[in-house]
């Protein structure tokens, strides 16, 4: 897509909600328009002039019309009460040129909510830096104003150059040389075959039917017709074909108004936007001699826009911490404190019902996804062989299809530790005999040898061993008799869950003995009732429920299911009902901490898809930690919390939906041509005060790269707990929406500039089709002054912060008193944070930048307001008991000394933080542990108190929230001070980076390595102590 053109520039209440989805149209400009591919473009759109709303400060909003002199000098516009020579700016006037609502006029104007972030620009000029305001009809449009008036800027000595060097850049060179190189005539003509194979060469993911509608296309303008390209054809056509606006948008703002990167470029672009720690100039002088296509980029060590695009499509700017690809939590906890993947009706490859017969490749699928419990239901078979259930039924008359227990169990050792060497779990449910289960014995000894794990755990044992321990380990899960029961065999209850609708079963069931002595680590629990009956279960014991069981348990008592899921494994099998193989929502269950959360692998759909993508953040490897407030012993969690988790800080997930890239039809439009109207939905998963769901407006034909330009803000208030989908649909759609999507956790998120790989509706990688977004994740978004009548989402959370963070009366006056004495330091601890990051936000909105920016950013933006006219630093770093800080030289202007002003403030919270924290920290845990010592007792302390029922359970609820809120406060102050000293390291090398040094390169050098070590040594020598 070339332009957006007239879109809504106020906010369109339907993206609010995606439920409804009501059609919101952006209009796609004619294929035969040309398409922003160079600063050239830009100068020329600029020139001939388009309508821009002028914001003023007394919330009054006016339509002009804007130009850009002939002679590039002045920027116009009109009608206008002035005269034609006062309404206009002189470019050599302007001194930045800012993206979004970044102003004091856009913060304090009273529509400033209805006004699109993305359409918002400003430009600052004079002295006093004074902004003019404005807003396009398309981010589309700001982004053109914007670069094409910082080329401006930055040429501003010779305005003229670009014109006459257009044809010269590196681009356009190596573009010649290719064709050079493919005209083995040397007649500077090809035929348009060979020229299509070259394109399609250098650029594989565009069809040949669009390259060669471009060259009619070209020809047509030019008044020929002809089967034969030459150079500048050749040259036009690949530049309008491969050049992403949003894109080449991005690089001109990276590189400085350049058409390229060089190292120095790439190196802050990763640190500062991408969020990637110690990069070197070494590291990227690596990227673009991998990336670049030319080479002569490659020699003289700068990035083009095709090799900036390469690499910015490449798997180091996948949306997925690559870290994440393996495994990277704590395996040394209880087998009780992770989320199992779990597979249901294993065997089956399509649903029970109209699907196939039971088929091995089931058992091959879901170990390779990383299913780490499987079940087998286990019946009578032929010739004193057992064999498995599953499948529809056969036809009257016919045989039916089973797979024998022997070959399951093979397939299975085969690949039961391909993908993971963490523990397997089979669950077995017999209905056989006991001459058949004793076969069933012999086979799972003969295949699985010693890694079957058959340890009879100790009575005193309260947790289930670790992950570590079990490595590589079969366990068996099934009915167990009795310790107390005689003879080889015995009977158990037959009390599987089928029909939660029906009555319970009370039969009973032989067992052999060989069978039971193979069931260890979990047991599965004598149901006597759907409830959570504490009574001294086993840690060893597996609760069973039913889909409506574990619902009404959630809805009713969700505090006591996650109390139970703490030391004990909870399984939750998907409804009798679905006689589709339909999925159950997991993210319910695992809101509750169920462990083993029984999915149907061969269903695919968004339940499947949340799973899929739940698992894929410990390395694939079938577990994943819960988070720690529903495993610590004492602490207050409950799955229907509609506010924030006490002692968990809720984070805010800006996301922009920039684009998407060659997006196939629908599978089911088979009635349809290749065009598409495509939207993108954006979900969040977790908690339900978590759960949200946005959209973008709908592209109308475009599949290639449709251009979406929105913003969405979430609120996460516990992101361990929660996953984003990203969903592509087609709102013209016959018979089929779905596009594509990708599920990833939060957790997995990478900041900064991201491609999306999607996935098809079965979960195969859509070749070439992705989503290009940018991440931005942090704990306050708001924040600042009062100033500011309104904030952004994640600034209204303070106050519901500090509620949730309250400490409650457990009514016990020696517990209490206890209690009391951390109130105070719990308001120091939260004053510092907050302190520390409105001073932060105050000085990003000084340096016009959004409060997502990093301070790497902040501080490039504000040197750059502090060089004078002579190209000297008006301030200097100097170093202050290992603080930087800047101390101006001589007199300075209003607006530089406002910015110091706050730049000082932001140390000094910074710094008050660092040394307040330990001592804090200190009285913070000191309460806690004195709780602590109360807990055994309380129960006790209770009684003698007169509690009892209701006021004791209240009370006992109060006193593990007020133990989560201390553990939680602390932890966040303890980050909250790692996080300052990384800051005073980061300004530091900023500040030296950007030349504010008052010493020689050399000796500023050494200085300041004396310093960041003092840094680094006061954080180590902290983190060793107290803290």
């Amino acid at each position: 897509m070339i332009l957006t053109a007239v879109t809504q520039i106020l906010k369109d209440p339907s993206n609010q909600k995606c439920g409804g989805r009501k059609k919101t149209v952006s209009f796609s400009s004619m294929p035969s328009e040309k398409k922003i591919s160079s600063a050239q473009d830009c100068i020329s759109f600029m020139q001939a002039g388009c309508e821009l709303k002028k914001v003023r400060p007394n919330s009054r909003i006016y339509n002009r019309f804007f130009t850009l002199d002939p002679d590039l000098q002045a920027l116009r516009w009109e009608p206008s009460k002035k005269d034609l020579d006062k309404a206009k700016l002189d470019i050599s006037a302007i001194k930045e040129i800012r993206l979004g609502k970044n102003t004091e006029t856009f913060r304090n104007n009273g529509l400033a909510d209805q006004i699109c972030e993305d359409c918002a620009f400003s430009i600052l000029h004079g002295e006093n830096y004074e902004s003019l305001d404005l807003v396009a009809h398309s981010a589309d449009v700001a982004n053109i104003w914007v670069s094409g008036l910082r080329y401006l800027v930055s040429r501003s000595k010779q305005p003229l150059d670009f014109m006459e060097d257009n044809q010269n850049t590196p681009r356009i060179l190596w573009l010649k040389t290719m064709f050079e190189a493919a005209d083995v005539d040397g007649n500077g003509i090809m035929l348009e075959d060979t020229a299509v194979d070259l394109i399609k060469q250098l650029n594989p993911t565009l069809k040949e039917s669009k390259i060669r509608l471009k060259f009619k296309e070209i020809q047509k303008s030019k008044e020929k017709l002809t089967t034969r390209v030459t150079e500048e054809e050749f040259c036009e056509a690949f530049c309008e074909l491969c050049t992403r606006p949003e894109v080449y948008f991005l690089l001109v703002q990276i590189s400085k108004n350049k058409e390229y990167l060089d190292a120095n470029d790439l190196m802050l672009f990763l640190e500062a936007e991408q969020g990637v720690a110690h990069i070197t100039e070494d590291v990227c002088s690596d990227i673009i001699r991998r990336y670049e296509l030319s080479e002569e980029g490659r020699q003289k060590g700068f990035l083009a826009i095709d090799g900036f695009t390469q690499y910015l499509l490449s798997p180091e700017c996948d949306i997925f911490d690559p870290e994440h690809k393996s495994v990277v939590q704590d395996m040394t906890q209880p087998l009780s404190h992770y989320y199992i993947s779990t597979s249901h009706h294993t065997c089956l490859t399509e649903d029970q019902g109209q699907g196939p017969a039971a088929d091995l490749h089931g058992y091959v699928r879901a170990l390779q996804m990383g299913c780490r419990s499987l079940e087998l239901d286990v019946i009578e078979g032929p010739e004193d062989e057992p064999v498995l259930r599953g499948g529809r039924s056969p036809a009257p008359g016919a045989a039916a299809a089973h797979l024998s227990f022997r070959s399951v169990l093979e397939v299975i050792n085969k690949f039961a530790f391909a993908t993971s060497e963490y523990p397997l779990i089979l669950c077995l449910g017999v209905r056989c005999s006991l001459p058949q289960q004793k076969v069933m014995v012999q086979h799972l000894r003969t295949v699985f040898g010693d890694q079957l794990y058959t340890e009879a755990p100790l009575p005193s044992e309260s947790y289930l061993p670790s992950l570590e321990k079990l490595k590589r380990r079969i366990l068996v899960e099934g009915k167990k008799l009795p310790a107390d029961s005689q003879g080889s065999d015995g009977e158990v209850t037959d009390d599987e869950e089928e029909d939660e609708e029906a009555e319970r079963p009370t039969g009973r069931m032989q067992l052999c003995r060989e069978l039971s002595d193979l069931v260890s680590l979990c047991q599965a629990a004598q149901r006597g009732d759907s409830e959570l009956a504490m009574r001294g279960q086993n840690a060893w014991e597996v609760c069973s429920f039913s889909e409506s069981g574990a619902s009404r348990l959630a809805s009713e008592c969700p505090e006591d299911l996650v109390s139970h899921n703490k030391r004990f494994l909870s399984r939750v099998r998907p409804s009798a009902a679905r006689a589709d193989s339909s999925n159950l929502n997991p993210q319910d269950f695992w809101n509750c901490g169920c462990q083993l959360v029984a999915m149907n692998f061969q269903t695919p759909g968004p339940r499947m898809d949340l799973h899929t993508g739940w698992f894929l953040q410990n390395g694939g490897c079938g577990y994943v930690l819960r988070p720690s407030v529903m495993r610590d012993e004492v602490s207050y969690f409950r799955a229907d919390t509609k506010g924030a988790v006490p002692g968990a800080s809720p984070l805010a997930l800006r996301l922009k939906v920039i684009s998407g890239q060659h997006f196939p039809k629908p599978r089911g439009a088979c009635a349809k041509g290749d065009v598409i109207d495509p939207y993108v939905c954006v979900e969040i998963h977790g908690l339900p005060a978590d759960r949200a769901e946005q959209r973008t407006r709908t592209v109308q034909d475009n599949s290639d790269n449709p251009i979406f330009d929105e913003t969405f803000e979430f609120q996460v208030n516990l992101p361990e707990l929660a996953a984003v989908r990203f969903v592509v649909l087609d709102d013209d759609y016959i018979g089929d929406e779905f596009i594509g999507q990708y599920t990833i956790p939060f957790e997995c998120l990478q900041p900064g500039y991201r491609h999306v790989p999607l996935r098809s509706f079965v979960g195969d990688v859509l070749e070439h089709a992705t989503l290009f977004v940018h991440v931005a994740i942090t704990n306050r978004s708001g924040g600042g002054g009062a100033r500011a009548p309104k904030r952004s989402l994640s600034a209204r959370m303070g106050k519901k912060v500090r509620e949730d963070t309250a400490l409650r009366n457990v009514g016990l006056k020696t517990v209490d008193d206890v209690f009391k004495t951390a109130v105070h330091p719990l308001r120091e601890a939260i004053d510092m944070r907050e302190n520390m990051q409105n001073a932060i936000v105050s000085i990003k909105e000084l340096c016009g930048l959004p409060p997502i920016a990093s301070l790497k950013q902040c501080l490039l933006t504000l040197s750059s307001r502090l060089i004078t006219s002579d190209n000297t630093p008006s301030v200097f770093l100097v170093m202050k008991d290992s603080f930087p800080y800047l101390e101006p030289v001589g007199a300075i202007p209003e607006v530089q000394k406002k910015m110091l002003a706050a730049y000082d403030l932001m140390i000094q919270e910074s710094r008050f933080l660092i040394e307040m924290a330990e001592s804090v920290h200190e009285k913070i845990v000191q309460c806690q542990k004195a709780g602590m010592e109360f807990h055994e007792e309380l129960h006790n302390l209770g009684a003698k108190e007169g509690l009892k029922g209701r006021k004791l359970s209240k009370a006992s609820e109060s006193f593990a929230w007020n133990i989560t809120v201390l553990k939680g406060q602390g932890d966040l102050l303890k980050n909250a001070k790692n996080e300052a000293l990384e800051n005073m390291k980061q300004i530091q090398l900023a500040c030296l980076s950007c030349g504010l040094s008052k010493t020689p390169s050399s000796s500023a050098e050494a200085k300041g390595k004396r310093s960041l070590e003092a840094i680094e040594e006061k954080e180590s020598s902290e983190e060793n102590g107290k803290l």
